[in-house]
């Protein structure tokens, strides 16, 4: 296993990059009349399913869906998303789902500076896992323009790692319309394993949307610097690749 690796100075270096990016291409936009309370429905398809940069789906595709409800005067939301997976499998447990259950409130503090923050349960049905993959973390946001900065904190062992309870993982990036429908992404976190250090590394992504109506193309570039992640064959799951995606909202 890699030796740790503690990345926050170059994660504070790369926010401060991110807001400057945003400021100069953050614009005022007008916002639609929404209704008090909305309802929304999501699918997707997925080369590789990829969470903080480590492929959770043993590097194949995976398929992917969730479901939310808004209550827009007060920025209440509730959700729900799955995903097919291989990595509880593969640790010698069983089971090939991820069910997301989540909840939170999101809104502005100020013209320009938005904040989300909320609760985030992680359950893996029948893993078999012990410490049990199952996982919940806290999460607070803010947001500028396109830009944002995250953090996450576990208040259980972080997805079956002994000993983790109070992991944290910091996620910075922008999501910038560039015209024509699309969507420059841009990501880089640093996953803490507290307890763990062989386990923390750093990941980035870089990667564009295109909204073609019918349906939303992504295509990106990702990686996480760590060899502490392994398939059964030994393939690194964190590393350097290319993902294609399609998704629909609706």
């Amino acid at each position: 296993m890699k030796r740790r690796s503690s990345k926050w100075q170059q994660i504070v270096i790369l926010t401060a990059g991110v807001w400057s990016l945003s400021t100069g291409l953050a614009g005022a936009q007008e916002q639609e009349q929404k209704p008090d309370n909305e309802v929304s429905y999501n699918a997707a398809l997925t080369s590789d399913y990829r969470y903080r940069g480590l492929s959770q789906s043993r590097l194949d595709p995976a398929l992917q869906g969730g479901a939310d409800y808004v209550h827009n005067p007060t920025g209440v939301y509730v959700g729900t998303w799955l995903s097919t997976i291989k990595w509880t499998k593969d640790l010698g447990g069983s089971g090939n789902l991820e069910w997301d259950i989540y909840a939170g409130k999101r809104g502005n503090l100020s013209a320009d500076v938005t904040y989300d923050v909320g609760g985030l349960y992680y359950f893996y049905p029948d893993n078999g896992l012990h410490p049990n993959a199952n996982t919940f973390e806290l999460y607070g946001q803010l947001g500028y323009g396109p830009a944002y900065i995250k953090y996450s904190h576990s208040l259980t062992n972080l997805f079956g790692t002994a000993d983790s309870k109070g992991s944290g993982y910091l996620d910075v990036g922008a999501n910038v319309d560039v015209g024509g429908g699309f969507v420059l992404n841009l990501h880089a976190g640093h996953q803490e394993v507290r307890h763990n250090g062989a386990f923390s590394y750093t990941d980035y992504k870089l990667g564009v949307t295109k909204d073609l109506g019918v349906c939303s193309v992504a295509l990106s570039w990702i990686k996480a610097n760590t060899s502490g992640y392994l398939s059964p064959s030994g393939e690194n799951l964190g590393k350097s690749a290319a993902l294609l995606s399609v998704s629909k909202t609706f």
